[in-house]
């Protein structure tokens, strides 16, 4: 078991199985971005984070949990000195979370990626919610898209910064 740093005053408990079993994030520091299904815009930011996020079989709560935590506190926002050394919750930013169950795709073999390895949409949709609800308790103001819609994901990616987050640290 691993204690995580508490944000905002709140205990975060990851507890790792046996096991390979992730959840996954890719973390882009935005100006702008916004999410549309159908035609209609869903979600939008206007300056923070967009989050995209995959849920692995075997994750949990304390998964999610984790994972959010790491978002809100990431410092990859300038300070006055021109370093990154703020988060987003420093900067007053918001996040744009988007699930995405092909961040678990695997393509090591052949040319056609596997998607074994992401969570039974039930899972998968609860824990995306569970990382959502968990920004939102650290002060955020948190846009999503809709869970298994196909969604189109426009953003203007600043810096560029991206950051890969996974709640076992592998990378």
């Amino acid at each position: 078991m691993r204690e995580a740093k508490p944000a905002l005053g709140a205990q975060i408990v990851t507890v790792y199985r046996n096991g390979t079993a992730e959840m996954r994030g890719v973390i882009q520091r935005s100006r702008e971005a916004a999410v549309t299904v159908e035609g209609k815009t869903v979600g939008s930011i206007s300056w923070g984070l967009v989050a995209l996020v995959g849920v692995e079989r075997g994750d949990t709560e304390a998964d999610a949990d984790y994972l959010a935590e790491k978002t809100a506190t990431l410092r990859i926002f300038n300070d006055e000195e021109g370093k990154m050394n703020r988060s987003v919750i420093d900067v007053g930013g918001q996040v744009l979370a988007v699930s995405q169950f092909t961040l678990l795709g695997d393509a090591r073999q052949g040319r056609r990626p596997s998607f074994t390895q992401a969570a039974d949409p039930l899972t998968g949709e609860r824990l995306y919610e569970n990382y959502v609800d968990a920004l939102r308790r650290c002060g955020l103001i948190v846009a999503t898209g809709v869970f298994r819609a196909d969604m189109q994901v426009a953003l203007v990616n600043d810096g560029p910064v991206t950051i890969l987050l996974d709640s076992h640290k592998q990378f």
